[in-house]
């Protein structure tokens, strides 16, 4: 219920705030642009949050367990189950995907259902209080709402990019073009070429959130099983082979793809792992 009402609120704040500014920059007939930027852009995110935790499984091959049928299975799912009770959420589904990547991820639209998958690969290459802090990075994820904020960043976003856009080309095609009637092809261009530049740059702010995501997973996570715990987990993942998810599944993971430079930086979704091992360090 909760998501919902915030769903509600939040379309409600960005139709209000696009109309204003709409109305400030002259813009008349509004009614269908703001129709279409909710649409597509809200919609278009909680749809794919809706059905991340289908999403995940299909494409990692995730089989979650319903009955544990090994020891390590067993201590896996009391792991999540004794993490999940001091994270004050609801037992979250728990798979493993065959991968020889070390990578575990989270997501689910409701905290009280939500899915925790782990790699075979993490399971065989860090040692157990390790993964017990890779669990409650993930879990914390689950506790802190981190999917559904992601989410309503990303649409709020997006309607904004999907507005603006269609703003500049009205004005181009009205002030370069002449085009006093209906839309011409400077609109059309205009809108196509804006959309794409904001869309860039808007996922750079997407990226800043989910770094900060990452930080607070991380001090959930040591706040569970322990600062030392969650920073040996990072180290090991720096002396690990990193291996990356799907791409819909990238923001969800223990860790991002590395990066350098300052374009690489700006566009990743998780910090780089020295720096998230200074701020547990400061804690």
């Amino acid at each position: 219920m909760k998501i919902i009402i915030l769903f509600l609120v939040t379309n409600l704040a960005v139709l209000i705030v696009l109309s204003f500014t709409l109305k400030i920059l002259g813009v008349t007939h509004t009614g269908g642009l703001l129709v279409l930027a909710l649409i597509f852009g809200m919609g278009g995110s909680f749809i794919s949050l809706a059905l991340s935790k289908w999403m995940a499984k299909t494409s990692t091959g995730a089989q979650v367990i319903e009955q544990p049928s090994t020891p390590a299975e067993e201590w896996l799912v009391e792991t999540v189950q004794r993490q999940a009770s001091a994270a004050g959420i609801g037992m979250p589904e728990v798979a493993i995907y065959d991968s020889p990547d070390i990578n575990a991820f989270a997501t689910g639209m409701n905290r009280d259902d939500a899915l925790v998958a782990v790699s075979t690969g993490l399971l065989y290459a860090m040692e157990q209080d390790e993964v017990e802090a890779v669990l409650g990075h993930e879990v914390s994820h689950i506790a802190n709402g981190d999917m559904v904020t992601l989410a309503l960043i990303q649409g709020v976003i997006n309607a904004f990019v999907i507005v603006i856009a269609r703003v500049v080309g009205n004005i181009v095609d009205k002030a370069v073009f002449k085009n006093e009637q209906g839309y011409g092809i400077g609109y059309f261009v205009t809108s196509m070429v804006a959309e794409i530049v904001l869309g860039i740059l808007a996922s750079v702010i997407v990226m800043w959130f989910s770094r900060q995501r990452e930080f607070r997973a991380d001090a959930g996570s040591a706040q569970i099983e322990g600062a030392d715990k969650m920073i040996r987990a990072l180290q090991r993942l720096q002396m690990a082979q990193a291996g990356e998810l799907p791409t819909q599944l990238s923001a969800f993971g223990i860790h991002g793809s590395k990066g350098t430079s300052l374009i690489q930086l700006l566009f990743m979704s998780h910090p780089p792992l020295e720096d998230r091992i200074e701020a547990l360090r400061s804690q």
